[in-house]
């Protein structure tokens, strides 16, 4: 017994992941009786909320409600479950609103992804201060590193090496602190978006504003530190004179590639991070959808969803660190091609001959 508990704990522990989705799956059923909802059940998951919703419990939702911070003729302050005492409510898209005019104030609340956004702020602080700890205890020359420490320093040496520093090039030192916080901090909020309960569960890396200032940070450091040569090619590429005047053609083409190298970055892990959360969501609802079919159907059904949704939860590790690695690699190139000389040009072509 002890040999079998060992052997499939890994698959019980993934299984008690997907517990809190299936309850709370449960819940979105009871509130509409005989059928699931699947538009409030995945974007409800998705979304963002004024509360971090736990678990549902025989048709009990269980939340944690979050600081609601409004302008709205002075400054207002309270928890989102005493949101109708003040006179506030959320309107069919989830946003807050005025109960009695129907307008929105000015919004600063702490909603479910800036709460996330905080705590896994908090949490890669600490990471990187417990490694940096064990670096002043000890002579790392004399001593290799162990347990955090040395998974931090096999991460932060594998960027480094293979990909800023093949990525920038010259001077890649400087970038280096914006690139590896850009991929700890996507990888770490990848991570916790997998898990489904409080502090994690969070669509941080799915939610669109924040894969846009990401991207928006490669986008200043690109232009506000690339050289003249970098210019010189946008605004005046080496190609064919009638295709610079009188019509600025290429100059066009190239100004219009400053805004969709960023964009592609904002658009990609957004992407995959959402698709990734919204199939599993679908995989866990297989389970309720099918519970009018009968016993056989839906019990066939729900063991084929539990073993999909371990496969994709198993997946969804392989994505997080992907998408982490793809974002830190384009972002080196597109500062290492902004930096560029023009005799390195030279010899890759020399090269290429």
């Amino acid at each position: 017994m002890p040999r079998i508990g060992k052997r499939y704990g890994w698959i019980v522990a993934v299984l008690l992941l997907l517990a809190p989705a299936a309850a709370s799956a449960s819940g979105h059923e009871a509130s509409a009786p005989g059928e699931l909802d699947m538009r409030s059940y995945i974007f409800g998951h998705i979304g963002d909320a004024y509360e971090w919703h736990i678990t549902t419990i025989n048709g009990h939702h269980i939340s944690i409600p979050l600081p609601c911070i409004v302008i709205d003729g002075g400054l207002h302050v309270f928890l989102s479950s005493l949101m109708e005492d003040h006179g506030y409510t959320c309107n069919e898209n989830g946003k807050l609103v005025n109960a009695a005019t129907g307008k929105r104030p000015v919004d600063l609340s702490i909603t479910k992804n800036v709460c996330s956004l905080i705590l896994s702020s908090i949490l890669l602080v600490v990471l990187i201060l417990l490694t940096a700890r064990w670096y002043r205890r000890h002579d790392p020359m004399k001593e290799a590193p162990r347990g955090l420490a040395g998974l931090m320093e096999m991460l932060i040496t594998m960027v480094t090496d293979d990909i800023i520093k093949e990525g920038v090039g010259k001077d890649y030192e400087k970038y280096a602190p914006y690139l590896l916080t850009a991929f700890f901090f996507i990888f770490l909020n990848n991570l916790l978006g997998i898990v489904p309960f409080f502090p994690g569960g969070a669509n941080l890396t799915g939610n669109i504003a924040v894969t846009l200032f990401l991207a928006v940070c490669t986008f200043l450091a690109v232009n506000l530190f690339g050289n003249k040569h970098y210019y010189k090619d946008i605004f005046w590429p080496d190609v064919p004179t009638w295709l610079k005047v009188p019509l600025p053609l290429m100059p066009l083409i190239e100004i219009i590639g400053i805004f969709t190298k960023p964009f592609s970055l904002m658009v990609r892990l957004f992407a995959n991070i959402l698709a990734g959360h919204i199939m599993l969501l679908g995989v866990v609802a297989v389970i309720f959808v099918t519970a009018k079919l009968g016993p056989a159907i839906n019990g066939s059904m729900s063991i084929i969803a539990v073993l999909f949704g371990v496969f994709m939860d198993i997946l969804e590790l392989l994505v997080a660190f992907i998408q982490a690695y793809v974002f830190t690699m384009l972002s080196s190139v597109f500062i290492g091609l902004s930096r560029q000389e023009p005799e390195h040009e030279h010899k890759q072509i020399e090269t290429t001959k």
